[in-house]
């Protein structure tokens, strides 16, 4: 129990840290699902657009 006691701010930090780190995981994790970007500045003028969204192939072959 010394052990405990004598870590113990080290052990409230720790757990306050990965807490925080869970709650940005999961922030990015739904902004990504929901199409949000993390840059904020828009994508139309962006030289990386093509990683961020990649173009998408919207037409149905209709050749059989």
């Amino acid at each position: 129990m010394d052990w405990f006691a004598d870590n113990l701010g080290t052990i409230l930090l720790s757990a306050v840290l990965i807490v925080i780190v869970v709650l940005i995981i999961r922030k990015q994790i739904r902004d990504r699902l929901s199409g949000r970007t993390s840059c904020g500045c828009g994508c139309e003028n962006c030289a990386s657009r093509g990683l961020c969204h990649p173009e998408r192939n919207t037409k149905k072959d209709t050749d059989a």
